[in-house]
């Protein structure tokens, strides 16, 4: 079995290293560390990394009004499709006997921030998935950065970032943006919550920060699998291995299919098509070193393969698209049909496009509206007898695992809630109303 099958791929020591040393002077030095890296990695040193509204405004202003109603448009379907992910998370309260009562609430974390990358590709998308999400979650605070371009802001992210409703919006990008979102500097506050993709220096500035603050995902190479039988077009099969292939010259790009036809087709179609490929200098490096086609016996053994490499993105070219709905369970999403493809769920269709990587879908899914949340329990007794039936049975189980002081704890509510004796105490509590009522 190939590499590419989600082995994960292990950190650059250089990589690691100049991360560490960044980080330890933004902890130590705050603004000033970030305005000396900001400077060195990106010629990049303003008054105020943060954008004002005034600015703001102008730079949405500049843009063509197609571009703003295509990003209002992206972050309409992605905002409804979020909503309806919240709107299924209910809130829980049973009473489990009688005056126990147990819950629990879905609740915001308190401030996120959204890292948008710039660089090759400027990924305004990205500002969709991890701004729009977070503030249908109900986070409070969403501060979205966004490295500059060539010295200045760079508009479209600027309006993204904007439009998806990002409360502060920086210029700043790189284990710089990260150090200074996560830690906190004299001008910019820490929040809780890292989302966003980014280079492999973006990558391991969040992997070292990940316990001080939470993140969304361990982020590798951009990834694609495509199942395809006979009646697959070998064009389309091509068009979207390449769509992927793209991102970067390490990125996996896998055909999975029945029809030997249809694999050597396909071959030949992605040779043709990158000649014309004006991204043919990353693509072909992917192709090259990463590109896989495999042949199976039929679409049972396709479903467990594609499930054993539990792929970024798995698009779906069959006959019945559908059935990979029964048969998979390991993929960040599913792409069913030649009517769909992987570039409509990282541009447009709503989805959420932060997805596990390097075999990570195999014990999680991507970014969703339920990442912003921390699902919290609380638990009531307002009945006498359960407080001192609860205390006994928990007594007794703290006492098998050796921890006295958890026993004595429930021991108390068994004593003045239901008349027991205390025997390690001779203090004498207070018993209620209804305790003393019942024992007469």
């Amino acid at each position: 079995m190939a590499a590419s099958s989600g082995t994960p791929h292990k950190s650059n020591p250089a990589v690691v290293d100049v991360v560490a040393r960044v980080l330890d002077d933004i902890r130590s030095h705050g603004d000033a560390a970030v305005a000396k890296y900001s400077e060195e990695f990106d010629r990049w040193t303003p008054p105020s990394f943060r954008l004002g509204e005034a600015q703001v405004a102008d730079i949405v202003r500049g843009l063509p009004t197609t571009v703003v109603d295509d990003l209002r448009f992206v972050q309409r379907q992605v905002r409804n499709f979020a909503q309806a992910q919240r709107d299924s998370m209910l809130d829980v309260e049973i009473e489990t006997m009688p005056g126990v009562t147990l819950g629990h609430r879905h609740v915001p974390v308190t401030a996120s921030g959204a890292y948008v990358p710039g660089g090759r590709y400027p990924l305004t998308a990205s500002a969709h998935m991890t701004v729009v999400t977070a503030k249908v979650a109900g986070v409070q605070r969403v501060a979205a950065t966004t490295p500059p371009n060539v010295g200045a802001p760079p508009p479209i992210s600027v309006a993204a970032m904007h439009l998806a409703g990002a409360d502060e919006i920086y210029v700043l990008g790189g284990v710089q943006a990260i150090g200074a979102l996560a830690l906190g500097t004299e001008t910019i506050d820490p929040v809780n919550l890292l989302t966003g993709p980014g280079n492999a220096y973006v990558a391991e500035a969040k992997r070292q920060l990940f316990g001080e603050v939470g993140i969304d995902l361990f982020a590798g190479p951009t990834e694609v699998l495509i199942v395809a039988d006979d009646t697959a077009d070998p064009f389309v099969v091509a068009a979207d291995l390449l769509s992927q292939a793209e991102h970067g010259p390490d990125s996996p790009v896998v055909l999975v299919t029945t029809s030997e036809r249809v694999a050597r087709e396909t071959v030949a179609e992605v040779d043709r098509q990158l000649s014309n490929l004006p991204t043919n200098g990353i693509a072909a490096v992917s192709w090259q070193n990463h590109g896989e086609v495999l042949l199976v016996d039929d679409m049972d053994d396709a479903f467990a393969l594609a499930d054993h490499y539990a792929s970024e993105h798995v698009q779906i070219l069959t006959n019945e698209p559908r059935r990979a709905l029964e048969q998979m369970r390991d993929y960040g999403a599913l792409f069913l049909g030649e009517r769909t493809c992987v570039s409509f769920g990282d541009k447009a269709i709503g989805t959420n496009h932060v997805l596990p990587t390097l075999g990570a879908a195999r014990y999680t899914g991507g970014l969703w509206v339920g990442k912003f949340l921390k699902t919290v329990t609380y638990q009531e007794i307002t009945d006498d007898a359960a407080a001192a039936e609860m205390g006994r049975i928990s007594a007794r189980a703290a006492r098998l695992e050796n921890f006295e002081g958890h026993a004595r704890s429930a021991d108390v509510r068994a004593a003045k809630y239901g008349g027991d004796d205390l025997p390690w105490s001779d203090h004498g509590l207070r018993r209620t109303a209804a305790s003393a009522a019942a024992e007469d």
